[in-house]
């Protein structure tokens, strides 16, 4: 059983909040999207965020889980989808906006994992972090091959 300083017990606060609004916000952008493909991807990680949120709950518990080496990863897009301009425009309002969350989370991560000092959990936020910057890579693959990437 790990007992937490008050400013670790605050990070996870921070962080598990962050990981619910993603869970909350992924789905939301599953359902909202236009692109089959994108529904997808963002299903996906919408699953990786409640993964991460379920690991900070049994942290903040005070057990660390082993970390796996990671679940499937949707391939990017080979060809742009055939967008309509409301829809283009739908779609990269979603990327852009999950784009600037994955960034502010992996943020979130990488100030944490230098606050800790259980060396279990450093690795087990240091994992989420690369996964976070994983789902940006995955975001700014499908923007990139749509044409919706302009610098977010």
């Amino acid at each position: 059983m790990i007992t937490f300083t008050p400013k670790e017990q605050s990070l996870l606060r921070d962080l598990t909040a962050q990981e619910q609004i993603c869970v909350e916000k992924y789905s939301k952008y599953a359902a909202d999207a236009c692109d089959g493909g994108l529904k997808n991807l963002f299903t996906a990680i919408a699953q990786a965020e409640q993964k991460h949120l379920d690991t900070l709950n049994q942290i903040s518990a005070g057990t660390v889980p082993q970390m796996g080496g990671g679940g499937a990863k949707p391939a990017a897009p080979a060809q742009p989808a055939p967008y309509q301009e409301a829809e283009r425009q739908q779609d990269a309002f979603l990327c852009k906006d999950a784009l600037s969350t994955e960034k502010y989370v992996s943020g979130a991560y990488d100030t944490s994992i230098f606050e800790f000092t259980d060396t279990a959990v450093r690795s087990a936020l240091n994992h989420m972090q690369k996964e976070e910057q994983e789902h940006g890579q995955q975001l700014y693959q499908f923007m990139a091959v749509n044409n919706l990437y302009q610098g977010s």
